[in-house]
C-alpha cells in the first residue's frame, strides 16, 4: 500500500528516487534488513511511477479519441 506521501510525489521524483534505491541496492554493502527496505520502499516508487504513467496514457488515449471525433465530425 502507498503511503500519503508517496502519493504527493511527482512522476520525476518518485523516477530519480527509485534510480537511488537501485543503485543503492546494485552495490551492495548494506545489511539484509538496509536491503530489504530498499527494496519494499523500490517498490513503492515504481507503483508510484506506474499509476502517473497510467494516467497520463489515459490522458492521451482520451485526447486522441476526441480528435477521431472530431474529424469524423
Amino acid at each position: 500500500m502507498t503511503s500519503k506521501v508517496d502519493e504527493a510525489l511527482g512522476y520525476e521524483q518518485a523516477r530519480d528516487e527509485l534510480i537511488d534505491v537501485v543503485r543503492r541496492l546494485e552495490a551492495g554493502g548494506g545489511t539484509l534488513e538496509e536491503s530489504l527496505a530498499l527494496w519494499e520502499r523500490g517498490e513503492e516508487l515504481a507503483r508510484v511511477c506506474r499509476r502517473w504513467l497510467e494516467g497520463a496514457r489515459a490522458r492521451l488515449d482520451a485526447a486522441l479519441a476526441e480528435e477521431e471525433e472530431k474529424a469524423e465530425e
